[in-house]
């Protein structure tokens, strides 16, 4: 298969955060693409070479964050999930949904920059990738492409209260802050502030 196609360079702009555009720097240049290698699964997990490649996974391992479960059916197929205190605490700070079960689509992900340990091991209800914080750490793909519209900050810990802790979340729209207590088994969240846009 051929294609046209353009090599664009990216353009950070001036006083907007996290906004890229895309100037061409070579129009009309024909790309040649074999089939086989947009549809190479080496694994047979069910995910696409690319596709792993791009988003950090393991093209040749069908499982891999080695949890007994593949990729393809693992909600969380970046990192083996635990159940503690604090994956409880980032798992109450995911995005809801409401009642629609997106459990069962494959190719539906939420995508989060963190190199949090805790956050890496939630039991999520849909399916979940992260990508590291420092761009050297990121795949080629990661590197140019924004894919993240909801974030969840690091815990930190109150200096007084060992129960006590702080956390933000943030989406396309805005931002919250919370205080987290941790009392008799379960967390009690305040909103301590934010902003929406």
């Amino acid at each position: 298969m051929e294609l046209e196609g353009s090599f664009v360079s990216i353009v950070k702009v001036p006083g907007l955060p996290g906004y890229d555009d895309y100037s061409a720097v070579e129009d009309g240049k024909l790309f040649k693409i074999k089939l086989e290698d947009l549809v190479k699964d080496s694994d047979n997990d069910g995910y696409n070479d690319i596709f792993e490649n791009c988003f950090g996974l393991n093209p040749n391992n069908k499982d891999s964050d080695n949890d007994g479960i593949d990729d393809f059916k693992d909600l969380n197929p970046m990192f083996k999930s635990e159940k503690n205190k604090f994956t409880q605490l980032y798992e109450m700070l995911l995005p809801d949904y409401g009642s629609e079960n997106l459990s069962n689509k494959n190719y539906y992900f939420e995508i989060f920059i963190s190199d949090c340990d805790y956050f890496h091991q939630i039991n999520s209800k849909y399916h979940v990738l992260f990508s590291p914080e420092d761009s050297k750490s990121k795949t080629d793909y990661l590197k140019v492409t924004d894919v993240s519209s909801h974030g969840i900050g690091k815990i930190k810990r109150n200096k007084n209260n060992p129960n006590l802790f702080y956390i933000e979340n943030w989406g396309n729209s805005g931002m919250t802050h919370y205080s987290a207590e941790y009392k008799n088994g379960n967390w009690i969240l305040e909103i301590g502030g934010g902003y929406i846009i």
